[in-house]
């Protein structure tokens, strides 16, 4: 049986609508992906910069050592000339 002219309108309607519920769709589920991206590299950044501060620290002590034990060395070393 033939579509009449009223029929194939409602059909193109309703195609048009499903083509753009579906690229809604996509566009939502692109921006969600997109931010979980953006989520994931500031995640790892500030993990990044927390791991960069604790080697700071660790180095500054090495040093704060390292000249303590330099210093009480040559103080030793005035005392029993």
């Amino acid at each position: 049986m033939a579509q009449t002219k009223a029929q194939r309108s409602a059909a193109a309607k309703k195609a048009a609508a499903t083509r753009k519920r579906n690229a809604a769709k996509q566009s939502e589920s692109q921006l969600k992906r997109s931010a979980q991206q953006s989520a994931g590299k500031l995640t790892s950044a500030a993990k990044a910069v927390g791991k960069t501060a604790t080697q700071a620290a660790k180095a500054a002590s090495k040093r704060a050592s390292a000249e303590a034990t330099r210093v009480g060395a040559a103080k030793s070393k005035r005392r029993s000339r």
